[in-house]
C-alpha cells in the first residue's frame, strides 16, 4: 500500500525541474508509505512518476517503485494489492515471462505489457490505483479499482496533467486550481461529502471507481480531450444478475456465500508483515474474523474501540465474539475528550469537507491497530452488498406507499401530517399499538419522502443531511449523481436492488471508503475489505428480494 503522484507536461523540462516538482507532491504522501520512496523521470517526454512505499509483500528492493517493465516499454507507479497474484504469476510464467521478484507490482506491470489493458483489468482482483506510462505509444493511463477502495485525483492545465493519491499532494503544485466549487459545497451540505468525480476545488477531479483515463501525446497535439471509461461497474453486474435471478434454495446460497467470502478472506490474508482485523461485534466483521481464524492457522489479533457512553459502546459484543473465536483481542477505551483532541488534525487528514460521524473513532481505532500490525481486514461493504441498512426497510415502505397512492394525494397527506404536532401524532400512533420510539417523526418523514416525484428521488432524501442546500448558498447549482442514479436503476424492478446500487456507486466509495482510507493511511496502516470483491457483488446481484431480507431484517445470508 502506497501513495503515488506524477505529472505529464506538454513541453520538455530538465530532469532536475521534473524531480523537484514531482518530489514536492510525493513528500506530502510520506504517511501513506513510510518504508521507502522513488522517482522516475523522462525529460524528453515531460514525464515524472513518484511513489511512497508501505511494504507489505516482497519487502526486498525488487518491490521498489516506480517500476520499469523487463522490456523497458512500460513504467508504473502503483498503490494497492492484487490478491490473485499466484494465479496470474502461473499464467505469465507458462507464457514464458521471466519474473524478477515476488511483488504484485511486477505481476501487474508484466501482465499489462503481455496482455494489454482490457484483459489485464478483467483478470486482476484487488484494490488499486495506479498510473502506467507507455514509452512506445507515449500514453499515460490512470486506473482505479472496481469499488473505489483506493483514491486517485487529477487535474489538467494548459501546461499538463498532474495526479496524486490525495488532494493535499496536488496542492503542492503551484498551478493546481484553488477556487472553491460552489456546487461541490452544496453537495457536501446534502451528503456530508463531495461525490466523485468532483472535489471541493473546481477543476480538480476524482477518478471514479472501476474507471480508467488515458492521455496520449497525439491526442494532446490534436486537442482531443480524454474520456474516462469504465472497465467494471456494480450497475452492469446488478442489471445482469437481476435479469436472471437465482432459483437456488436459501441453504444453498448460504453455502455458496461462505465459500466465496472464505476464498476472498484467504486471498486477502497474504502478507509478509503482521496482520489483524477490525472487530465491532457486528455480523460483518465477526464473520470476517471467524473465517480468518478458521483459515489462518494461528490466533488473529482483533481490535475494537469502546466508548464511555454506554448507548454507543459496542465493545462488550466485540469482546464476546473475540472470546468465542479465541482471538487475541485489544480494546481502546475513548471519550469525548479524545475526540476533541483530534479536531485540529481532521482537516489535514481528509483534505476536503467530510462529515461522517464515525471518522474520529475510525482514526483512533487505526492508531491503536497500527501499534500492533501493518495490515487489518475490515467488514466494510457488508451492508451494501448484502442489503443490511435499516433504511432499506423504510425505502421498501416508501415504494409501497408511492405505488398505492397517486402523487397528488401523497402530497396532500404529506402537507397534512407535516402540519400536525408531533406530540399528537405520537399519541395516535401509540393508541394504535405502535411501540416505536418517536413514531410521529417517522410518520412525518415517510409522508414527506412519499411526496417525491420518483422512488429514487425519495430515497435520495434518506441519504440527505440537508434537503435544499442551495438555499444556504449564493450558487443555485449542485453536484449530485441523482440523475445518473435514476438512469442506471431504471431497468431494475426490485426496489431493494435499486437502493443497493445507489449506495454502491455513491455512499460506499465517497463516504465509507474515503473514511477508512484516509484514517488508516494517515498512520501507514493497510486496510483490506474482503466483502468488497466483484465476485461477491455479482453473486448477491442475482439474489431476489426474499433471499436478501427475512422479515424486517437484512443481510439474511450473512446472518445465516
Amino acid at each position: 500500500m502506497c501513495g503515488i503522484a506524477g505529472l505529464m507536461l506538454r513541453q520538455d523540462q530538465s530532469e532536475l525541474t521534473l524531480r523537484q516538482r514531482v518530489d514536492a507532491l510525493n513528500t506530502v504522501l510520506a504517511h501513506r508509505g513510510p518504508d521507502g520512496e522513488g522517482t522516475w523521470t523522462d525529460p524528453a517526454a515531460g514525464i515524472a512518476l513518484a511513489q511512497r512505499r508501505l511494504a507489505i509483500v516482497d519487502l526486498m528492493p525488487t518491490g521498489a517503485q516506480p517500476m520499469v517493465s523487463a522490456s523497458g516499454r512500460h513504467v508504473i507507479t502503483y498503490n494497492g494489492e492484487i490478491y490473485n497474484v499466484p494465479a496470474l504469476r502461473q499464467q505469465l510464467e507458462e507464457q514464458g515471462v521471466g519474473l524478477r521478484g515476488t511483488c504484485d507490482t511486477e505481476i501487474l506491470l508484466e501482465a499489462w505489457e503481455r496482455w494489454g489493458q482490457d484483459k489485464t483489468l478483467a483478470a486482476i482482483n484487488g484494490m488499486f490505483a495506479f498510473a502506467i506510462w507507455d514509452r512506445q505509444e507515449r500514453k499515460l493511463t490512470l486506473v482505479r479499482d472496481h469499488f473505489g477502495i483506493k483514491p486517485l485525483l487529477w487535474f489538467e492545465t494548459p501546461e499538463g496533467i498532474f495526479f496524486a493519491s490525495e488532494l493535499k499532494a496536488l496542492l503542492q503544485e503551484p498551478t493546481c486550481p484553488r477556487s472553491i466549487d460552489q456546487a461541490s459545497v452544496a453537495a457536501y451540505l446534502r451528503h456530508g461529502q463531495v461525490p466523485a468525480p468532483w472535489t471541493i476545488l473546481a477543476g480538480v477531479n476524482k477518478l471514479e471507481p472501476g474507471s480508467s483515463i488515458t492521455w496520449s501525446a497525439q491526442d494532446r497535439q490534436m486537442g482531443v480531450a480524454p474520456q474516462a471509461t469504465r472497465f467494471w461497474s456494480p450497475h452492469t453486474a446488478m442489471i445482469t444478475g437481476q435479469a436472471k435471478p437465482t432459483q437456488a434454495s436459501f441453504d444453498t446460497l448460504v453455502d455458496e456465500a461462505e465459500v466465496l467470502i472464505g476464498a476472498s478472506v484467504e486471498r486477502q490474508m497474504i502478507a509478509d508483515v503482521p496482520l489483524g482485523a477490525f472487530l465491532s461485534g457486528g455480523i460483518d466483521s465477526s464473520l470476517v474474523v471467524a473465517l480468518m481464524q478458521k483459515r489462518g492457522g494461528r490466533r488473529v489479533d482483533t481490535f475494537t474501540i469502546g466508548f464511555e457512553e454506554p448507548r454507543w459502546d459496542e465493545s462488550p459484543h466485540a469482546a464476546a465474539v473475540a472470546q468465542h473465536l479465541g482471538t487475541r483481542h485489544h480494546t481502546l477505551r475513548t471519550s469525548g475528550r479524545d475526540a476533541l483532541a483530534l479536531a485540529d488534525e481532521i482537516t489535514g487528514i481528509y483534505d476536503e469537507p467530510f462529515a461522517d460521524s464515525s471518522q474520529i473513532p475510525t482514526l483512533l481505532l487505526c492508531r491503536l491497530v497500527r501499534q500492533h500490525v501493518s495490515v487489518a481486514l475490515s467488514g466494510d461493504g457488508g451492508d451494501e452488498v448484502f442489503a443490511g441498512y435499516e433504511r432499506y426497510g423504510w425505502g421498501l415502505k416508501l415504494h409501497t406507499y408511492q405505488h398505492k397512492l397517486p402523487l397528488a394525494l401523497r402530497r396532500s397527506v404529506s402537507a397534512m401530517l407535516s402540519a400536525t404536532p408531533l406530540a399528537l401524532l405520537d399519541g395516535i400512533a401509540k393508541l394504535s399499538g405502535s411501540s416505536r420510539e418517536h413514531p410521529g417523526h417517522k410518520l412525518q418523514r415517510l409522508a414527506k419522502l412519499g411526496a417525491a416525484d420518483s422512488f429514487v428521488a425519495g430515497y435520495r432524501q434518506f441519504l440527505s443531511q440537508t434537503d435544499n442546500p442551495q438555499a444556504l448558498l449564493i450558487s443555485q447549482s449542485e453536484h449530485h449523481p441523482i440523475a445518473y442514479h435514476d438512469a442506471v436503476t431504471a431497468d431494475l424492478s426490485n426496489p431493494l436492488a435499486r437502493m443497493q446500487l445507489i449506495d454502491a456507486i455513491s455512499y460506499l466509495p465517497d463516504d465509507i471508503l474515503v473514511k477508512v482510507d484516509r484514517a488508516s493511511m494517515s498512520v501507514g496502516l493497510e486496510v483490506r475489505v474482503p466483502l468488497l470483491d466483484p465476485v461477491i457483488w455479482e453473486f448477491t446481484a442475482q439474489l431476489p428480494y426474499d433471499r436478501q431480507r427475512k422479515g424486517k431484517k437484512g443481510k439474511a445470508v450473512l446472518r445465516a
